[in-house]
Protein backbone atom coordinates (compact mmCIF):
# COMPACT_ATOMS: atom_id res chain seq x y z
CA UNK A 1 0.00 0.00 0.00
CA UNK A 2 2.58 2.32 0.58
CA UNK A 3 3.79 1.54 -2.71
CA UNK A 4 0.55 2.91 -4.46
CA UNK A 5 0.42 5.61 -2.13
CA UNK A 6 3.29 6.94 -3.00
CA UNK A 7 2.72 6.64 -6.92
CA UNK A 8 -0.30 8.52 -6.53
CA UNK A 9 1.46 10.83 -4.66
CA UNK A 10 3.75 11.85 -7.52
CA UNK A 11 0.49 12.69 -9.81
CA UNK A 12 -1.77 14.09 -6.87
CA UNK A 13 0.63 17.12 -6.54
CA UNK A 14 -1.96 19.30 -8.12
CA UNK A 15 -5.13 20.11 -6.63
CA UNK A 16 -7.89 18.69 -8.49
CA UNK A 17 -10.54 21.61 -7.44
CA UNK A 18 -7.69 24.37 -8.15
CA UNK A 19 -6.00 23.37 -11.06
CA UNK A 20 -8.08 20.77 -13.12
CA UNK A 21 -11.82 22.33 -12.37
CA UNK A 22 -11.11 25.89 -11.06
CA UNK A 23 -8.25 27.16 -13.37
CA UNK A 24 -9.97 29.57 -16.61
CA UNK A 25 -8.19 27.15 -18.88
CA UNK A 26 -9.84 23.83 -18.17
CA UNK A 27 -13.60 23.23 -18.92
CA UNK A 28 -15.40 19.64 -19.13
CA UNK A 29 -17.58 17.91 -21.56
CA UNK A 30 -21.56 17.47 -20.35
CA UNK A 31 -22.95 14.86 -22.29
CA UNK A 32 -26.03 13.26 -21.88
CA UNK A 33 -25.96 10.19 -24.04
CA UNK A 34 -27.77 7.78 -20.98
CA UNK A 35 -30.68 6.49 -19.20
CA UNK A 36 -29.70 6.32 -15.84
CA UNK A 37 -27.87 10.26 -15.40
CA UNK A 38 -29.17 12.74 -12.82
CA UNK A 39 -31.01 15.70 -13.89
CA UNK A 40 -29.53 18.65 -15.29
CA UNK A 41 -30.63 20.54 -12.41
CA UNK A 42 -28.75 18.38 -10.17
CA UNK A 43 -25.79 18.08 -12.84
CA UNK A 44 -25.57 22.06 -12.63
CA UNK A 45 -25.12 21.58 -8.98
CA UNK A 46 -22.64 18.99 -9.18
CA UNK A 47 -20.89 21.52 -11.82
CA UNK A 48 -20.43 24.03 -9.45
CA UNK A 49 -19.70 21.96 -6.31
CA UNK A 50 -16.69 20.83 -8.86
CA UNK A 51 -15.80 24.33 -9.48
CA UNK A 52 -16.18 23.94 -13.05
CA UNK A 53 -15.77 27.10 -14.97
CA UNK A 54 -16.46 26.12 -18.76
CA UNK A 55 -18.35 23.57 -19.49
CA UNK A 56 -19.04 22.19 -23.56
CA UNK A 57 -22.52 21.00 -24.31
CA UNK A 58 -23.08 18.77 -27.26
CA UNK A 59 -26.23 20.72 -28.06
CA UNK A 60 -28.48 23.62 -26.78
CA UNK A 61 -30.88 22.60 -24.52
CA UNK A 62 -33.14 25.23 -23.32
CA UNK A 63 -33.66 23.61 -20.10
CA UNK A 64 -29.58 23.28 -19.16
CA UNK A 65 -28.91 26.85 -20.84
CA UNK A 66 -31.72 28.07 -18.41
CA UNK A 67 -30.46 26.44 -15.18
CA UNK A 68 -26.70 27.89 -16.54
CA UNK A 69 -27.99 31.42 -16.63
CA UNK A 70 -27.85 30.99 -12.73
CA UNK A 71 -24.03 30.29 -12.72
CA UNK A 72 -20.71 31.94 -13.76
CA UNK A 73 -19.57 29.46 -15.57
CA UNK A 74 -18.83 29.81 -19.43
CA UNK A 75 -20.65 27.77 -22.00
CA UNK A 76 -20.12 26.60 -25.43
CA UNK A 77 -23.16 25.30 -27.29
CA UNK A 78 -23.29 22.78 -30.48
CA UNK A 79 -25.31 22.67 -34.19
CA UNK A 80 -26.33 19.27 -34.58
CA UNK A 81 -24.52 17.82 -37.48
CA UNK A 82 -27.71 17.05 -39.31
CA UNK A 83 -28.39 20.73 -39.28
CA UNK A 84 -25.16 22.06 -41.18
CA UNK A 85 -26.48 21.90 -44.33
CA UNK A 86 -29.62 23.51 -44.01
CA UNK A 87 -27.90 26.54 -42.17
CA UNK A 88 -24.90 26.43 -44.77
CA UNK A 89 -27.74 26.87 -47.88
CA UNK A 90 -30.28 29.32 -46.36
CA UNK A 91 -29.40 32.69 -43.92
CA UNK A 92 -32.30 32.73 -42.58
CA UNK A 93 -32.11 29.48 -40.85
CA UNK A 94 -28.98 30.45 -39.16
CA UNK A 95 -30.67 33.84 -37.57
CA UNK A 96 -33.57 31.80 -36.28
CA UNK A 97 -30.97 29.32 -34.91
CA UNK A 98 -29.39 31.90 -32.75
CA UNK A 99 -32.53 33.27 -32.34
CA UNK A 100 -33.80 30.19 -30.68
CA UNK A 101 -30.73 29.18 -28.96
CA UNK A 102 -28.27 32.14 -28.28
CA UNK A 103 -30.65 35.15 -27.82
CA UNK A 104 -33.04 33.50 -25.63
CA UNK A 105 -30.39 32.73 -23.24
CA UNK A 106 -27.68 35.36 -23.79
CA UNK A 107 -26.07 37.20 -21.95
CA UNK A 108 -27.51 35.75 -18.38
CA UNK A 109 -25.81 32.59 -19.99
CA UNK A 110 -22.38 32.90 -20.52
CA UNK A 111 -22.09 31.30 -23.88
CA UNK A 112 -18.78 31.86 -25.73
CA UNK A 113 -18.38 29.62 -28.08
CA UNK A 114 -21.02 28.40 -31.24
CA UNK A 115 -19.28 24.85 -32.24
CA UNK A 116 -20.84 23.88 -36.00
CA UNK A 117 -20.99 20.31 -35.87
CA UNK A 118 -18.53 17.56 -34.46
CA UNK A 119 -16.37 15.45 -35.97
CA UNK A 120 -17.91 16.39 -38.96
CA UNK A 121 -14.79 14.61 -41.30
CA UNK A 122 -15.26 11.48 -39.58
CA UNK A 123 -18.55 10.79 -41.42
CA UNK A 124 -18.55 9.80 -45.11
CA UNK A 125 -20.75 12.99 -45.82
CA UNK A 126 -19.07 14.86 -48.69
CA UNK A 127 -21.95 17.44 -48.76
CA UNK A 128 -21.88 18.19 -44.82
CA UNK A 129 -18.10 18.40 -45.66
CA UNK A 130 -18.70 21.50 -47.85
CA UNK A 131 -21.16 23.13 -46.19
CA UNK A 132 -19.43 22.78 -43.17
CA UNK A 133 -17.39 26.25 -43.05
CA UNK A 134 -20.68 28.57 -44.81
CA UNK A 135 -22.58 27.28 -41.61
CA UNK A 136 -20.32 28.81 -39.93
CA UNK A 137 -19.99 31.81 -41.57
CA UNK A 138 -23.73 32.45 -41.70
CA UNK A 139 -23.85 31.80 -37.81
CA UNK A 140 -20.84 33.87 -37.30
CA UNK A 141 -22.61 37.16 -39.46
CA UNK A 142 -26.00 36.37 -37.47
CA UNK A 143 -24.08 37.11 -34.28
CA UNK A 144 -22.65 39.74 -35.76
CA UNK A 145 -25.85 41.72 -37.00
CA UNK A 146 -27.05 41.31 -33.05
CA UNK A 147 -23.85 43.03 -31.75
CA UNK A 148 -22.51 40.19 -30.12
CA UNK A 149 -18.48 39.61 -30.80
CA UNK A 150 -17.09 37.63 -27.82
CA UNK A 151 -18.82 34.84 -29.23
CA UNK A 152 -16.45 32.95 -31.02
CA UNK A 153 -17.34 29.92 -33.77
CA UNK A 154 -15.64 27.08 -34.20
CA UNK A 155 -16.15 23.00 -34.93
CA UNK A 156 -14.44 19.80 -33.39
CA UNK A 157 -12.09 17.47 -35.45
CA UNK A 158 -10.95 14.14 -34.41
CA UNK A 159 -7.39 13.58 -34.90
CA UNK A 160 -9.26 11.42 -38.57
CA UNK A 161 -8.57 14.89 -39.89
CA UNK A 162 -4.70 13.69 -40.59
CA UNK A 163 -3.58 11.42 -43.46
CA UNK A 164 -0.31 11.53 -41.58
CA UNK A 165 0.64 12.34 -37.52
CA UNK A 166 4.19 10.72 -37.19
CA UNK A 167 6.67 12.10 -36.73
CA UNK A 168 4.60 15.45 -35.91
CA UNK A 169 6.49 17.19 -38.56
CA UNK A 170 4.99 15.10 -41.12
CA UNK A 171 1.45 16.24 -39.84
CA UNK A 172 -0.83 16.74 -43.07
CA UNK A 173 -4.86 16.93 -43.28
CA UNK A 174 -6.12 14.23 -45.60
CA UNK A 175 -6.20 13.89 -49.23
CA UNK A 176 -9.60 12.74 -49.25
CA UNK A 177 -10.89 16.01 -47.75
CA UNK A 178 -10.60 18.59 -50.23
CA UNK A 179 -8.35 20.96 -50.02
CA UNK A 180 -10.31 24.36 -50.00
CA UNK A 181 -12.51 22.99 -47.80
CA UNK A 182 -9.75 22.71 -45.08
CA UNK A 183 -8.15 26.23 -46.25
CA UNK A 184 -11.46 27.66 -46.42
CA UNK A 185 -12.14 26.27 -42.41
CA UNK A 186 -8.32 27.69 -41.52
CA UNK A 187 -9.13 31.02 -43.26
CA UNK A 188 -12.12 31.50 -41.65
CA UNK A 189 -9.98 30.73 -38.11
CA UNK A 190 -7.37 33.10 -38.91
CA UNK A 191 -9.91 36.16 -39.77
CA UNK A 192 -12.12 34.95 -36.54
CA UNK A 193 -9.56 34.92 -33.74
CA UNK A 194 -11.05 31.66 -33.23
CA UNK A 195 -9.58 28.30 -32.29
CA UNK A 196 -9.00 24.73 -33.92
CA UNK A 197 -10.66 22.67 -31.76
CA UNK A 198 -9.72 18.92 -31.60
CA UNK A 199 -10.93 15.91 -29.93
CA UNK A 200 -7.25 14.56 -28.88
CA UNK A 201 -6.91 11.13 -26.97
CA UNK A 202 -3.32 9.71 -25.96
CA UNK A 203 -5.18 6.56 -24.71
CA UNK A 204 -6.28 5.45 -28.59
CA UNK A 205 -2.67 5.23 -30.47
CA UNK A 206 -1.16 3.86 -27.12
CA UNK A 207 -3.62 1.15 -26.57
CA UNK A 208 -3.04 0.48 -30.12
CA UNK A 209 0.60 -0.18 -29.45
CA UNK A 210 1.16 -1.11 -25.89
CA UNK A 211 3.81 -3.33 -26.03
CA UNK A 212 6.21 -0.64 -27.94
CA UNK A 213 4.82 3.03 -26.50
CA UNK A 214 5.43 3.80 -22.92
CA UNK A 215 2.34 4.11 -20.94
CA UNK A 216 4.04 7.04 -18.65
CA UNK A 217 5.01 8.61 -22.20
CA UNK A 218 0.90 8.90 -22.77
CA UNK A 219 0.09 9.42 -19.72
CA UNK A 220 2.15 12.79 -19.03
CA UNK A 221 4.90 11.36 -16.85
CA UNK A 222 7.33 13.83 -16.89
CA UNK A 223 10.64 10.89 -17.14
CA UNK A 224 13.73 9.97 -18.66
CA UNK A 225 11.88 9.34 -22.12
CA UNK A 226 11.72 11.77 -25.07
CA UNK A 227 11.20 11.67 -28.49
CA UNK A 228 13.47 13.68 -31.06
CA UNK A 229 11.08 14.31 -34.41
CA UNK A 230 13.83 13.51 -37.12
CA UNK A 231 12.89 16.81 -39.52
CA UNK A 232 12.10 19.70 -37.05
CA UNK A 233 14.89 18.56 -34.55
CA UNK A 234 12.00 19.65 -31.57
CA UNK A 235 12.20 17.25 -28.47
CA UNK A 236 8.80 15.90 -27.26
CA UNK A 237 8.67 14.75 -23.95
CA UNK A 238 4.77 13.58 -23.98
CA UNK A 239 1.99 11.74 -26.55
CA UNK A 240 -0.06 14.62 -26.20
CA UNK A 241 2.18 17.31 -27.62
CA UNK A 242 3.17 15.08 -30.34
CA UNK A 243 -0.46 14.80 -31.47
CA UNK A 244 -1.38 18.03 -31.01
CA UNK A 245 2.29 19.38 -33.19
CA UNK A 246 0.82 16.85 -36.09
CA UNK A 247 -2.14 19.22 -36.37
CA UNK A 248 -0.12 22.39 -36.17
CA UNK A 249 2.16 21.29 -38.74
CA UNK A 250 -0.66 20.21 -41.31
CA UNK A 251 -2.04 23.81 -40.12
CA UNK A 252 1.61 25.00 -41.69
CA UNK A 253 1.39 23.28 -44.86
CA UNK A 254 -1.56 25.15 -45.69
CA UNK A 255 0.07 27.91 -44.89
CA UNK A 256 -1.62 29.00 -41.58
CA UNK A 257 1.05 29.32 -38.57
CA UNK A 258 -0.74 31.16 -36.27
CA UNK A 259 -3.80 29.76 -35.49
CA UNK A 260 -4.72 28.86 -31.40
CA UNK A 261 -5.37 25.40 -30.78
CA UNK A 262 -8.01 24.07 -27.75
CA UNK A 263 -8.91 20.36 -26.69
CA UNK A 264 -12.36 19.85 -27.47
CA UNK A 265 -12.57 16.26 -25.64
CA UNK A 266 -9.83 14.59 -24.02
CA UNK A 267 -9.99 12.30 -21.55
CA UNK A 268 -8.65 8.52 -20.01
CA UNK A 269 -11.14 6.05 -19.70
CA UNK A 270 -11.34 4.21 -16.51
CA UNK A 271 -12.78 0.90 -17.46
CA UNK A 272 -12.93 -1.06 -20.26
CA UNK A 273 -13.26 -4.70 -22.40
CA UNK A 274 -10.92 -7.84 -21.56
CA UNK A 275 -9.20 -6.65 -25.00
CA UNK A 276 -8.48 -3.06 -24.39
CA UNK A 277 -5.68 -2.18 -22.13
CA UNK A 278 -4.88 0.63 -19.88
CA UNK A 279 -8.53 1.27 -19.20
CA UNK A 280 -8.39 1.77 -15.74
CA UNK A 281 -9.05 4.49 -12.84
CA UNK A 282 -5.60 4.85 -11.70
CA UNK A 283 -4.76 5.30 -15.27
CA UNK A 284 -7.10 7.90 -15.52
CA UNK A 285 -6.96 10.00 -12.73
CA UNK A 286 -3.00 10.14 -13.33
CA UNK A 287 -3.81 11.39 -16.64
CA UNK A 288 -5.81 14.20 -15.99
CA UNK A 289 -4.19 15.01 -12.92
CA UNK A 290 -0.75 15.14 -15.12
CA UNK A 291 -2.93 17.21 -17.98
CA UNK A 292 -4.68 19.83 -15.20
CA UNK A 293 0.08 20.37 -14.11
CA UNK A 294 0.49 20.82 -18.04
CA UNK A 295 -2.55 23.02 -19.15
CA UNK A 296 -2.35 25.11 -15.95
CA UNK A 297 0.82 25.76 -15.61
CA UNK A 298 1.94 29.74 -15.57
CA UNK A 299 3.83 31.02 -18.17
CA UNK A 300 1.95 28.71 -20.29
CA UNK A 301 3.94 25.35 -21.87
CA UNK A 302 2.13 25.07 -24.96
CA UNK A 303 3.74 22.71 -27.03
CA UNK A 304 7.35 22.43 -28.79
CA UNK A 305 6.25 23.70 -32.38
CA UNK A 306 3.85 26.45 -30.27
CA UNK A 307 5.42 26.91 -26.73
CA UNK A 308 4.21 29.97 -24.71
CA UNK A 309 0.68 29.51 -25.72
CA UNK A 310 -2.37 28.87 -23.90
CA UNK A 311 -4.29 25.81 -24.69
CA UNK A 312 -8.13 25.80 -23.55
CA UNK A 313 -9.03 22.75 -22.44
CA UNK A 314 -11.94 20.62 -22.03
CA UNK A 315 -12.06 16.88 -20.37
CA UNK A 316 -14.57 14.08 -21.58
CA UNK A 317 -16.14 13.89 -19.62
CA UNK A 318 -18.50 14.56 -16.83
CA UNK A 319 -20.58 11.20 -16.37
CA UNK A 320 -20.17 7.67 -17.57
CA UNK A 321 -22.81 7.45 -20.77
CA UNK A 322 -24.48 3.89 -20.28
CA UNK A 323 -25.98 4.11 -23.55
CA UNK A 324 -22.99 5.43 -25.84
CA UNK A 325 -22.60 2.17 -28.27
CA UNK A 326 -19.05 0.49 -29.12
CA UNK A 327 -16.75 -1.29 -27.03
CA UNK A 328 -16.61 -0.95 -23.10
CA UNK A 329 -13.90 1.88 -22.69
CA UNK A 330 -17.18 4.48 -24.60
CA UNK A 331 -19.13 4.28 -21.76
CA UNK A 332 -15.91 4.62 -19.02
CA UNK A 333 -14.97 7.58 -19.42
CA UNK A 334 -16.64 10.15 -16.48
CA UNK A 335 -15.46 12.10 -13.89
CA UNK A 336 -18.93 10.92 -11.88
CA UNK A 337 -20.64 7.80 -11.94
CA UNK A 338 -24.61 8.25 -12.56
CA UNK A 339 -25.10 8.86 -9.12
CA UNK A 340 -22.62 11.77 -9.24
CA UNK A 341 -20.07 10.02 -6.78
CA UNK A 342 -16.47 10.26 -7.82
CA UNK A 343 -15.27 7.42 -10.34
CA UNK A 344 -11.52 8.12 -9.27
CA UNK A 345 -12.42 8.04 -5.30
CA UNK A 346 -11.55 11.57 -5.29
CA UNK A 347 -13.03 14.59 -3.29
CA UNK A 348 -13.27 17.15 -6.29
CA UNK A 349 -14.54 19.91 -4.14
CA UNK A 350 -10.90 19.32 -2.50
CA UNK A 351 -7.82 17.96 -3.35
CA UNK A 352 -6.66 14.52 -4.64
CA UNK A 353 -6.15 12.71 -1.66
CA UNK A 354 -2.73 11.03 -1.66
CA UNK A 355 -2.92 10.44 2.04
CA UNK A 356 -6.52 8.73 1.84
CA UNK A 357 -5.88 5.31 2.16
CA UNK A 358 -9.43 4.15 1.88
CA UNK A 359 -9.68 6.19 -1.46
CA UNK A 360 -6.36 5.25 -2.59
CA UNK A 361 -7.32 1.79 -1.96
CA UNK A 362 -9.87 2.36 -5.27
CA UNK A 363 -6.43 3.34 -7.42
CA UNK A 364 -4.40 0.87 -6.77
CA UNK A 365 -2.02 0.18 -9.67
CA UNK A 366 -3.96 -1.52 -12.74
CA UNK A 367 -2.71 -5.32 -14.11
CA UNK A 368 -4.08 -4.59 -17.50
CA UNK A 369 -1.44 -2.34 -19.09
CA UNK A 370 -0.33 -5.13 -20.97
CA UNK A 371 -2.94 -6.66 -24.23
CA UNK A 372 -4.80 -9.72 -22.33
CA UNK A 373 -3.62 -13.05 -24.41
CA UNK A 374 -6.09 -15.55 -24.89
CA UNK A 375 -9.77 -16.42 -25.83
CA UNK A 376 -12.48 -14.17 -25.33
CA UNK A 377 -15.78 -14.61 -25.15
CA UNK A 378 -19.42 -12.64 -25.65
CA UNK A 379 -21.97 -13.53 -23.08
CA UNK A 380 -25.15 -11.76 -21.70
CA UNK A 381 -24.12 -9.27 -18.74
CA UNK A 382 -24.95 -10.15 -15.27
CA UNK A 383 -27.22 -7.58 -14.71
CA UNK A 384 -31.19 -8.71 -14.70
CA UNK A 385 -32.77 -9.08 -18.76
CA UNK A 386 -35.89 -9.36 -19.82
CA UNK A 387 -37.16 -11.85 -22.94
CA UNK A 388 -38.53 -9.04 -24.24
CA UNK A 389 -35.45 -6.97 -24.62
CA UNK A 390 -33.29 -10.27 -25.75
CA UNK A 391 -35.30 -10.95 -28.65
CA UNK A 392 -34.61 -8.39 -30.59
CA UNK A 393 -30.80 -8.62 -30.13
CA UNK A 394 -30.83 -12.09 -30.61
CA UNK A 395 -32.59 -11.13 -33.80
CA UNK A 396 -29.90 -9.17 -34.95
CA UNK A 397 -27.33 -11.41 -34.45
CA UNK A 398 -28.81 -14.36 -35.88
CA UNK A 399 -29.73 -12.57 -38.98
CA UNK A 400 -26.97 -11.02 -40.42
CA UNK A 401 -25.65 -14.91 -42.32
CA UNK A 402 -22.32 -16.51 -42.52
CA UNK A 403 -24.52 -19.48 -40.50
CA UNK A 404 -23.91 -17.01 -37.42
CA UNK A 405 -26.51 -19.26 -35.26
CA UNK A 406 -26.55 -22.65 -37.28
CA UNK A 407 -26.32 -24.25 -33.88
CA UNK A 408 -29.03 -22.84 -32.97
CA UNK A 409 -31.63 -24.41 -35.26
CA UNK A 410 -33.08 -27.58 -33.80
CA UNK A 411 -31.01 -30.46 -34.35
CA UNK A 412 -28.09 -28.26 -33.65
CA UNK A 413 -25.55 -28.92 -31.02
CA UNK A 414 -26.67 -25.48 -29.06
CA UNK A 415 -30.20 -26.01 -29.79
CA UNK A 416 -30.63 -27.13 -25.55
CA UNK A 417 -31.15 -25.81 -23.75
CA UNK A 418 -34.03 -23.87 -25.21
CA UNK A 419 -34.23 -20.50 -23.53
CA UNK A 420 -34.08 -17.04 -24.82
CA UNK A 421 -31.29 -16.82 -22.49
CA UNK A 422 -29.06 -19.16 -23.31
CA UNK A 423 -29.15 -18.58 -26.97
CA UNK A 424 -28.10 -15.03 -26.71
CA UNK A 425 -25.36 -16.54 -25.14
CA UNK A 426 -24.19 -18.24 -28.32
CA UNK A 427 -25.65 -15.86 -30.97
CA UNK A 428 -23.50 -12.68 -29.22
CA UNK A 429 -20.73 -14.68 -28.90
CA UNK A 430 -20.64 -16.41 -32.55
CA UNK A 431 -21.72 -13.14 -33.83
CA UNK A 432 -18.74 -11.05 -32.18
CA UNK A 433 -16.32 -13.97 -33.31
CA UNK A 434 -17.05 -13.82 -37.01
CA UNK A 435 -17.57 -9.79 -36.85
CA UNK A 436 -15.63 -8.59 -34.94
CA UNK A 437 -13.00 -7.93 -37.31
CA UNK A 438 -15.30 -5.48 -39.59
CA UNK A 439 -15.33 -3.52 -36.18
CA UNK A 440 -18.60 -5.16 -34.35
CA UNK A 441 -17.90 -4.93 -30.48
CA UNK A 442 -19.75 -7.01 -27.66
CA UNK A 443 -22.44 -4.32 -26.62
CA UNK A 444 -26.00 -5.37 -28.20
CA UNK A 445 -27.30 -2.18 -26.50
CA UNK A 446 -25.88 -3.24 -23.15
CA UNK A 447 -26.62 -6.38 -23.12
CA UNK A 448 -23.10 -8.11 -23.09
CA UNK A 449 -20.28 -8.38 -21.78
CA UNK A 450 -16.79 -10.38 -22.73
CA UNK A 451 -15.70 -12.58 -20.49
CA UNK A 452 -12.60 -15.17 -20.20
CA UNK A 453 -14.35 -18.09 -18.77
CA UNK A 454 -15.20 -20.62 -21.73
CA UNK A 455 -19.08 -20.97 -21.62
CA UNK A 456 -19.54 -24.01 -23.91
CA UNK A 457 -21.27 -26.90 -22.97
CA UNK A 458 -21.42 -30.03 -23.97
CA UNK A 459 -20.98 -30.77 -27.60
CA UNK A 460 -21.55 -26.86 -27.86
CA UNK A 461 -18.35 -25.13 -28.16
CA UNK A 462 -19.19 -21.23 -28.64
CA UNK A 463 -16.96 -19.58 -31.24
CA UNK A 464 -14.28 -17.07 -29.12
CA UNK A 465 -12.26 -14.44 -30.14
CA UNK A 466 -8.65 -15.23 -29.90
CA UNK A 467 -5.95 -12.09 -28.94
Amino acid sequence: MKTTILALSLCYIVSLSSALLGSDKIGINYGRIGNNLPSPYRSIELLQSMNVRHVKLYDSDPEVLKLLSETDIYVSIMVPNDQISRIATNRSEADQWVNQNVLTHYPSTKIRFVLVGNEVFSYNDRQMWLDLVPAMRYIRKSLSEQNIHNIKVGTPVAMDVLESSFPPSAGKFRSDIPVQVMRSLMKFLNGTRSFFFLDVYPFFPWSKNPTTMSLDFALLKEGNQTYTDPNSGLIYTNLLDQMLDSVNFAMVKLGFEGIRMAIAETGWPHEGDIDQPGAKAYNSATYLCNLAAKMSYEPPLGTPARPGVDIPTFIFSLYDENQKPGPGTERHWGLLSSSGRSIHQMDLAGSCPAGDKSRARHLAKPVNNRPYKGKIWCVLGTKTTREVDLAPAVEFACLQGNTTCNELAPGGACYTPVSIMSHANYAFSSYWAKFRGDGASCYFDGLAVQTIIDPSHGSCKFPSVTV
